[in-house]
């Protein structure tokens, strides 16, 4: 590590260099520390979903219409099973699903909005033990100093990537809170229930994708106490925002396409592939 040490009249040959590494540092530091400070308030903060609570309020209002006609299905097959067991408890089945729904649907903005708060709390726990050092141009050996130089720019880009890929996934976060009470509808009725799946993955995985990013960088950071890792540190920095962002891409589309083969899978996924082939 280079030592910097005050400046004097008997040290003045290595005194400014020094400063002068400082300065460099120090305007390297101030292009990256606002887009730092951007990826840690989109990594950290839960989505505000209060815009959105009269929407929500209506697309519960409407799917409220429907409980009824539940509860009248569920309580005529219940009636008309007589002493078949599997029939009563099929319509058993039918009646608490429907309580169920109904609680879940109703709490869905709470849920939805305790599920945000937790996911957080949970980021932001790690994204503070992480040394700030991690994230900032420091003049820990000659080596890296010139790395730095060299790699300013890729490192403002890919900062610049990881800032709209966590403010895409921040607006459908927000945008969420409408589709969530559709996912505890859907998931509560047994022919629509690889929908609500599909649905809940989705935003499970948009809630929670955060937290993984920043146990990535978390882990990234650790391998600093290796020297051979820690003389190529803006390497490994650039490297671990790149990780993250294909960490995001990479997990949406696992929770799609798993979502989508169990709809599939299911049993209208399965009725409209039977249509489909006799098109």
């Amino acid at each position: 590590m280079l030592c910097l040490v005050e400046c004097g009249l008997t040290n003045l040959s290595t005194c400014l260099p020094e400063k002068f590494f400082e300065f460099i540092i120090s305007l390297l530091n101030t292009a990256i520390q606002p887009l730092l400070k951007l990826v840690q308030t989109l990594l950290t903060e839960p989505a505000n979903v209060n815009t959105f609570q009269p929407l929500w309020a209506v697309i519960v209002y409407v799917i409220s219409m429907f409980y009824g006609l539940f509860f009248l299905f569920a309580g005529f097959n219940l009636m008309i099973s007589g002493y078949d067991s599997a029939k009563r408890e099929k319509a058993k089945y039918w009646l608490r699903n429907v309580v169920l729904m109904i609680i879940f649907v109703q709490a869905s903005f709470l849920i939805y909005s305790l599920i945000l708060e937790l996911s957080s709390l949970m980021t932001a726990g790690v994204i503070d033990i992480i040394d700030p050092k991690f994230f900032l141009m420091t003049l820990d050996n000659g080596l890296n100093f010139g790395l730095q130089l060299s790699l300013q720019i890729p490192y403002i880009m890919v900062l610049l990537l990881t800032i709209i890929l966590l403010g895409l996934r921040y607006l459908f976060a927000v945008i969420g809170v409408v589709f969530f009470p559709f996912a505890m509808f859907f998931y509560f009725i047994p022919p629509l229930q690889s929908y609500g799946k599909l649905i809940t993955n989705l935003l499970l995985v948009v809630i929670f994708v955060p937290f993984f990013d920043a146990v990535m960088l978390f882990g990234a950071s650790a391998l600093l106490t290796i020297p051979v890792f820690a003389i190529f540190k803006i390497v490994l920095t650039i490297v671990a925002f790149a990780a993250v962002n294909l960490l995001m891409i990479l997990l949406i589309l696992f929770a799609v396409i798993k979502a989508a083969f169990g709809v599939l899978n299911s049993d209208i996924g399965q009725g409209i592939k039977k249509a489909v082939k006799y098109l």
